[in-house]
């Protein structure tokens, strides 16, 4: 942190390492929302996972948004040539997860309605959790909800799949992979 305030932000989070990673996305949205003076509460996020690093400067900070790393990816695995999900190697519940640009947007300009239909711009993907641990339990007393889950996060996925295919393999995304 004290490197944050002697020489600024780093142009990419490792998202792993926040406590509490809900105020770090939250502060992503304020930035936008300051800068493009848009009310907080019509922002939400897009996603783009990075697979070719050579399309993009990932040593300086995204343009609108943030460059985040650390994450893991369970019950399947990313095809950097596909680029979207894909079954599991034989034998491997975790891997590491490539870059992703958390984009934040106004939401008149993202297609949001993903319980009845996963098109976007012509994009098919999959609302991946992302939890804190595998573990996926937990319960804030405040409010009630999971204090283990963070946000939803949507990936390509191949056309041969639907939503069903990955929730049925419990596929998530994890920040840490202990308890």
């Amino acid at each position: 942190m004290q490197k944050w305030i002697d020489e600024g932000a780093p142009p990419n989070f490792w998202i792993s390492g926040f406590f509490f990673t809900q105020s770090f996305l939250t502060g992503a949205k304020q930035n936008f929302s300051r800068k493009h003076v848009v009310a907080i509460d019509q922002i939400d996020f897009d996603f783009v996972v990075i697979s070719d690093e050579t399309k993009y400067d990932l040593a300086k900070p995204a343009e609108d948004g943030v460059y985040i790393y650390g994450l893991y990816v369970e019950g399947c695995r990313w095809d950097e040539r596909k680029e979207a999900l894909e079954e599991s190697n034989p034998k491997v519940l975790y891997t590491s997860m490539k870059s992703i640009w958390i984009v934040p947007k106004k939401i008149s300009e993202i297609y949001t309605d993903w319980e009845t239909n996963c098109e976007v711009y012509g994009a098919h993907a999959y609302r991946c959790p992302v939890y804190k641990t595998a573990r996926r339990a937990g319960t804030l007393t405040t409010s009630g909800h999971n204090s283990y889950f963070v946000i939803p996060l949507y990936l390509p996925m191949q056309k041969k799949h639907q939503q069903r295919h990955w929730v049925k393999r419990g596929v998530a995304m994890l920040t840490g992979l202990s308890d």
